[in-house]
């Protein structure tokens, strides 16, 4: 073999090998030979598998007296791992299409004579759309023996196993906002909370002259021009519920207006929504938009490499989406028994300490086993989904938000196509230009205060920024107001006559934005 070649094989091994050896030595991660074996899938970061994985390991060993393991899974994000369960369920039925090879009792569950057809027990992470998808499960037409075709559908999920006195106990009722903590048929169940608001750098607020945000308007002020980080919502789902849910909670005129200036005050548009943050924490931006837990946790990285609390997370009080981040038995799983055991442990106390308590901390209030409670190596800053948690143990959080008196108490609107659709024409697609109209537009107020400008052109140049465009339907022109979205919205359903129309609409905010910056430039 050509040294050339001997290389290449020794740095491809190295490249294989790296992500097992890097692996290995984590707590409460991989099997265990001769022991009972859990296998779950999840997006969880490995701080989350190595404080849930050790501590379901304990936890069942002190309950059942029996030692069992944990194989995770981690094929890549929520839904990427839906989209595999969908293809493996699809595939999995196509190949037993005999019906002594499977069936599906009248509750819906289903079960393989082989135990290894579907081969993951638990989806644990992710939000609570994916697993409801997950829930409502796959549609398969298959061969019949008598040459027909015949159409079954069968849930991916499968119920846990409590009765409704202990979720009652569990959850009390079961609501945060307008959103469910568990599915009713028990398909999924929450064991942690996500909400969506503001993570922010202090130190570039405090240079440039500004309180720290509380609120997602704060993101708008004049000062803070290229110094906003966000994640473009056609590539980004957390970004897009969270555009819409500011939409549900300030209404159609004030929430577009706000996320307008959002995209005028913009650094840059990025299709990963863990981008912000870090970048956030370097100073590169003074603010974004985040999922809490990748707020907190950014903030938590900065504190523990000695950066102090220059970097924040804010949750606007009583303007923030929140939502279950369910468990799930997989439907046809080998353990179903093992399955469901760890769905109990995760709303047990001391895994619901995982999620917020101080890490490795004397202090920490002791579990049923004498020891103290809270998470042995990181501290993961997720907020539990039992409100008992927040009566009993609060002093002991390292973050003291109650995401049920913060929560929005408004359903969100359901704009997400239209927040998809617009922001990519008048805030993305032209960025530089909307950075540059919206930069003038603040000069035009400060013209309009010094007398330079009256509040009437003001007024002009204001509702050429804000204003929308027209769709043509059958023949008429149609504003994008709240009472058109969705016959507007219904046009988009064709792909090729949606593509038209955003050529057209980035065109119209292309011109308005142009009309802007030359108009305040001949008033200087």
């Amino acid at each position: 073999m050509k040294m050339q070649q001997i290389t290449i094989a020794v740095l491809l091994a190295l490249v294989l090998g790296v992500p097992f050896l890097m692996s290995a030595g984590k707590k409460g991660t991989g099997h265990t030979p001769g022991t009972r074996t859990l296998i779950i899938v999840t997006p969880h970061v490995p701080q989350i598998r190595d404080e849930f994985g050790a501590g379901f390991v304990e936890w069942h060993k002190r309950e059942f007296n029996e030692d069992v393991s944990i194989d995770w899974r981690t094929p890549g994000g929520t839904s990427e791992i839906r989209k595999s369960l969908n293809a493996l369920f699809k595939q999995a039925i196509k190949d037993n299409t005999q019906g002594e090879d499977y069936t599906i009792d009248d509750g819906g569950v289903l079960r393989f004579k082989n135990t290894k057809t579907i081969p993951f027990d638990i989806f644990f992470g992710g939000g609570s759309f994916d697993h409801g998808l997950i829930k409502d499960g796959v549609t398969v037409d298959v061969d019949t023996p008598d040459g027909g075709k015949e159409s079954i559908k069968v849930s991916m999920s499968r119920p846990a196993d409590f009765t409704q006195a202990e979720l009652d106990e569990l959850f009390g009722e079961n609501k945060i906002g307008p959103q469910q903590l568990y599915d009713p048929g028990q398909r999924w169940i929450g064991t942690a909370l996500s909400s969506f608001g503001i993570v922010y750098n202090g130190d570039v607020f405090a240079k440039l002259g500004l309180e720290n945000p509380t609120a997602f308007e704060d993101l708008t002020a004049p000062e803070l021009s290229g110094w906003i980080a966000l994640a473009d919502p056609r590539q980004s789902g957390s970004i897009t519920t969270t555009f819409d849910s500011i939409l549900g909670n300030e209404g159609w005129e004030d929430g577009w207006r706000i996320l307008r200036g959002m995209c005028g005050n913009t650094r840059y548009f990025t299709n990963s929504s863990t981008k912000p943050p870090i970048d956030v924490s370097q100073g590169e931006a003074a603010a974004g938009l985040a999922i809490d837990f990748y707020g907190r946790g950014q903030a938590q990285i900065i504190k523990d490499s000695g950066g102090g609390d220059r970097v924040g997370y804010t949750d606007p009080s009583g303007a923030v989406y929140v939502d279950a981040d369910p468990v799930s038995i997989v439907n046809g799983c080998p353990d179903y028994e093992l399955a469901a055991r760890f769905v109990r442990y995760t709303l047990t106390d001391e895994a619901q300490a995982l999620w917020q308590f101080k890490k490795n901390d004397p202090d920490n209030p002791l579990g049923v086993d004498g020891e103290p409670m809270g998470p042995r190596w990181h501290e993961l800053r997720r907020m539990p989904v039992k409100r008992s948690m927040y009566v009993d143990y609060v002093d002991y959080f390292v973050d003291k938000a109650d995401p049920f008196k913060l929560v929005s108490k408004v359903e969100n609107p359901g704009w997400r196509t239209g927040v998809q659709v617009m922001m990519g024409c008048f805030g993305i697609d032209i960025a530089n230009e909307c950075r540059s109209a919206y930069t003038a537009l603040n000069e035009a107020e400060i013209a309009m205060e010094s007398g330079k400008l009256t509040s009437e052109e003001f007024a002009e140049l204001d509702a050429l920024f804000y204003a929308f465009p027209e769709t043509e339907i059958d023949g008429e022109m149609v504003p994008f107001t709240e009472d058109t979205f969705r016959t507007v919205r219904n046009v988009w359903r064709d792909a090729k006559r949606q593509a038209q129309l955003e050529i057209e609409y980035t065109d119209f905010y292309r011109q308005n934005y142009r009309e802007i910056v030359r108009r305040v430039k001949d008033i200087k």
